[in-house]
């Protein structure tokens, strides 16, 4: 195989595993688009909290889905691809726990995976791509050249996703996280359509005791044996 072909890269994992940060470092490594699926879960939950809609209600969900437009906008400032909801950057304001408390509700939504799927798709039609999400590797890219699925110990994606807000809201307490991780665990596992879970054919990227620099040149290597088509 040549090795300057593309290839699709799928990163899928528990909450707080650190599967964006593994993503935008893949694609600025190899130029490849990154494309964050759990953003535009966070961004379609956004729309819904600011027009009040009701997501119980099919003609509500089906309605609202209509009205949303999400792109991924290179920003030259922060040199990474950033959300847009309907030409909005709201690459930060997806982050607040007020959202991450609605977004698996949401992301469950039959309507909402279906929308999102599709978009999906149509980003990941040239590969070259980086993907990290929760059902990336086994519904929306079920024959990508190569599939990560990130895991770490519980305890210590609490005090990741607690240091990675109190920055934001020093307000914010380490049971209020874990409550929320715990709840996001669950749904994002338990819901009938697309549930989390691990392909057959990923490698696991336990990264418990790893660096952030340790795990880029693990998974780098991954990448470039899989560009050049060597089998895991």
């Amino acid at each position: 195989m040549k090795a300057n072909r593309k290839i699709i890269i799928t990163i899928d994992g528990w909450s707080s595993c650190g599967k964006s940060t593994l993503a935008k470092q893949l694609a600025k490594e190899l130029d490849y688009v990154h494309i964050d699926s759990g953003a535009m879960y966070r961004a379609i939950t956004l729309f819904f909290l600011r027009n009040h809609i009701d997501w119980t209600r099919t003609k509500q969900v089906d309605s609202a889905l209509d009205q949303i437009i999400l792109s991924f906008e290179y920003n030259s400032k922060s040199r990474q691809s950033e959300i847009h909801l309907n030409d909005e950057n709201v690459e930060y304001v997806i982050r607040d726990l007020v959202v991450a408390e609605k977004v698996s509700d949401v992301a469950a939504l039959g309507p909402v995976r279906h929308f999102a799927v599709e978009q999906q798709r149509k980003m990941g039609a040239k590969k070259g791509i980086v993907m990290d999400g929760r059902d990336i590797g086994t519904t929306v890219f079920p024959q990508a050249e190569l599939k990560i699925f990130m895991t770490a110990d519980k305890k210590v994606r609490i005090e990741r996703r607690f240091r990675e807000l109190y920055e934001k809201n020093p307000n914010i307490t380490i049971e209020e996280v874990r409550d929320n991780l715990e709840m996001r665990d669950f749904i994002d596992s338990h819901r009938e359509i697309s549930p989390l879970r691990q392909a057959e054919d990923a490698i696991v990227l336990d990264n418990t005791n790893l660096t952030e620099k340790q795990q880029f040149e693990l998974t780098l290597q991954w990448a470039r044996e899989s560009i050049e088509g060597v089998k895991h």
